[in-house]
């Protein structure tokens, strides 16, 4: 089968090729799975480059460990171990593999068959592809949410990519008003998308505007947490999910003993891969949830792609079509 391999780590376009590769054979309690669609991630963009350095802790101090990237994928079931029950050939999965391993950027992949669900009736591939991990971000971080929202106010920090958009939509079905920040060229397609104010972060700092949230949702923490109190509401919260390592880990380390002197909230998110993926399929076949896709590209411009992801020039989730 074909897959796009890595044997070394460094830019995107340099050390990720086609390759041809052995087909996997599913263990007892795996899926082999046909992949239709996947899609880029902040993973690919920082395992590819081995940079943060943690991630040469986590994947290989010299050389990658593991030389397929990606972490999320629709497809089809086309065989199974013999202690799975859940699928059968034919059905039609999507999920965040990324809790049991990665390597969606080939044909077929054979994992865990708790690492993904079946895919709601009416979900396209590219659509599915769009969903899991971004989804599964908004979510859970906006779990929390009063319903009865008219009048508060939300802050998403890099809303352009797609657990932006996400959050945008679930935070408006709960009455919230909306507050997008992230590069100039992606603030008219933000407010074509529904945001009720749009921030460029090269023009403003957020944490010195004059209004107070709810709920900041950061998905490029890159600021000093100590900022945010004073423009966050008397009981508001922070939830950061991706950004620079040192200022994720100074929210990890410090969340807690802010929170206890401010009454405020402040947390990393760490995510519970696919937990709500029931939830966010009932509500995209209810017209509540919708995606909103960057492409689809075919997978073999991934190397691109990752590169104009890690560039933030995305608009939405970059999906890439792997079989027709």
């Amino acid at each position: 089968m074909k897959a796009l391999l890595f044997e070394k780590y460094g830019r995107p376009e340099d050390v990720l090729q086609l390759g041809e590769i052995a087909r996997p054979e599913p263990q007892e309690n795996e899926v082999l799975i046909r992949v239709m669609a996947t899609a880029v991630n902040d993973y690919d963009w920082s395992v590819l480059r081995g940079k943060p350095l943690v991630y040469r802790l986590m994947y290989g101090l010299l050389k990658p460990k593991m030389n397929i990237p990606g972490m999320e994928l629709s497809g089809e079931v086309v065989g199974m171990g013999a202690e799975v029950r859940q699928f059968e050939v034919g059905d039609a999965v999507f999920g965040d593999i990324s809790h049991y391993g990665f390597g969606t950027f080939a044909e077929y992949i054979a994992i865990d068959a708790k690492a993904v669900v079946k895919m709601p009736p009416g979900m396209s591939f590219v659509e599915a592809a769009a969903i899991p991990h971004a989804a599964g971000l908004a979510f859970q971080a906006l779990e929390d949410l009063d319903r009865a929202g008219k009048g508060q106010r939300v802050l998403i920090n890099g809303a352009g990519g797609g657990v932006g958009a996400v959050g945008l939509q679930l935070a408006k079905n709960r009455g919230y008003e909306v507050v997008g920040v992230d590069a100039q060229e992606k603030l008219t397609k933000m407010k074509a998308m529904g945001f009720d104010e749009v921030l460029d972060y090269r023009q403003t700092d957020i944490t010195k505007v004059s209004q107070r949230y709810d709920l900041i949702l950061d998905c490029k923490c890159c600021k000093s947490i100590f900022l945010f109190p004073k423009i966050l509401t008397p009981k508001g919260r922070y939830v950061a999910i991706g950004g620079e390592v040192l200022s994720l880990l100074q929210v990890a380390l410090f969340g807690k003993i802010l929170g206890l002197l401010t009454k405020q909230r402040f947390q990393v998110l760490s995510l519970k891969s696919n937990k709500d993926l029931a939830k966010i399929g009932d509500q995209f076949n209810h017209n509540l949830l919708n995606t909103h896709v960057d492409g689809p590209f075919p997978w073999t411009d991934a190397p691109r792609l990752i590169q104009y992801f890690g560039e933030g020039k995305h608009q939405g989730k970059i999906v890439l079509m792997v079989s027709d």
